[in-house]
């Protein structure tokens, strides 16, 4: 398991003696294969939000299709609260080009090549929201295919130069 630390945000409470300070952690987990999640922890002591954030992160995992294992099949948008994330599938050897958090998920997912553009707001909790609202509509064309009952080379129209004639010909009969 990839486990990145995203945000520690220190909160305090005003208390008769004084101030109590407490931690908020935003954690990000994956297994590079495909598969990612987020959690958010709360704690006096910042460790123990740390493992909080992990465990809620490690509970919430989704299964994203990558295509051949370094990309997204698809451009797609997230949006959460101010946040409007937009994610594109990228050529081989373009990398991750991602702002913080974004790219804390990309790389605990497995994404090799992806370009993405965030508006809105530099909030981290927001941005991952978003990030995986764009994550979640990701379908691969086999499952579309699988879906629709064609075959994944009608999708992509790879079927070659004789697909149209025999189309053509379907009509005519």
């Amino acid at each position: 398991m990839i486990e990145k630390l995203v945000h520690i945000n220190r909160v305090s409470k005003t208390v008769k003696g004084g101030k109590r300070f407490g931690f908020a952690a935003l954690v990000v987990v994956g297994d590079g294969k495909g598969r990612v999640g987020f959690g958010h922890g709360k704690a006096r002591e910042v460790p123990e939000a740390i493992s909080k954030a992990t465990a809620a992160a490690k509970k919430a995992m989704i299964r994203v299709p990558l295509k051949d294992g370094r990309t997204l099949h698809h451009d797609g948008r997230g949006h959460f609260g101010a946040g409007l994330v937009t994610v594109r599938s990228a050529p081989a050897g373009t990398g991750i080009i991602a702002g913080g958090p974004m790219r804390a998920v990309f790389e605990s997912l497995g994404v090799g090549d992806v370009v993405t553009k965030s508006v809105g707001t530099s909030n981290p909790y927001n941005m991952i929201r978003a990030t995986f609202e764009a994550l979640t509509a990701q379908v691969s064309p086999k499952s579309v295919a699988q879906r629709r009952g064609k075959k994944i080379a009608d999708l992509l129209g790879r079927g070659g130069a004789d697909a149209p004639q025999a189309d053509a010909e379907a009509i005519v009969e």
